[in-house]
């Protein structure tokens, strides 16, 4: 999935790569827009499921990402 964002796609959902808000506040503080979600597919679901990339910066370029697999309870920084 992390190749697709630096790619631009193609993205799976028609909301990948929206704005993410962090309003739980568990990422760093950012302006808004800073921030994108992406969907990780789940085996077995015919729905976006719970998992999300979210990644920080330019959408081709970010500058940080991270990995939720409870819908942004937590977050694991995965890369770059």
């Amino acid at each position: 999935m992390v190749a697709l964002i630096y790619q631009g796609g193609p993205f799976a959902s028609e909301r990948d790569g929206v704005v993410f808000g962090n309003r739980e506040r568990l990422l760093p503080i950012k302006k808004r827009g800073y921030y994108r979600e992406y969907t990780v597919a789940t085996p077995g679901l015919k729905h976006r499921g719970v998992r999300r990339i979210v990644c920080g910066g330019k959408p081709r370029v970010p500058d940080v990402c991270y990995y939720t697999a409870d819908h942004y309870q937590s977050f694991r920084r995965i890369s770059p």
